[in-house]
Parts: C-alpha cells; sequence; structure tokens
C-alpha cells in the first residue's frame, strides 16, 4: 500500500513504492520514503532538500 502524508511547513511524503516519470518521459522507481517538495525553492525539484527550513516556508 501507497500512503501520502502532508508533513506541516514541509514535504509531501509519499511511503511505498512509486513510479515518477519526468517532463521527458524517463521513468524513476523509488521504494521507500519520497519527499516531495512543496515550497517551490527546492535546487532538487520535484524532491524535497530542506530549503522549506531555510527559507522559512509555512504552511498558508
Amino acid at each position: 500500500m501507497t500512503t501520502v502524508k502532508i508533513k506541516p511547513n514541509g514535504p509531501l511524503l509519499v511511503d511505498g513504492q512509486i513510479t515518477i516519470i519526468d517532463a521527458d518521459g524517463n521513468e524513476e522507481t523509488k521504494e521507500k520514503t519520497t519527499a516531495f517538495c512543496r515550497c517551490g525553492a527546492s535546487n532538487n525539484k520535484p524532491f524535497c532538500d530542506g530549503t522549506h527550513n531555510k527559507v522559512g516556508w509555512k504552511d498558508s
């Protein structure tokens, strides 16, 4: 089972196996927890790199 959790003032946490397909059609499979950026400031989009902490991003 795959679950999605919203971390307060942080990323979306996806637990379980997922396949990510980028704009060019490249596929990447993730088996463990994957954190996706919600703040828009990550330097590793679509993944979270912790920048939300540096920029002080908060849920609206």
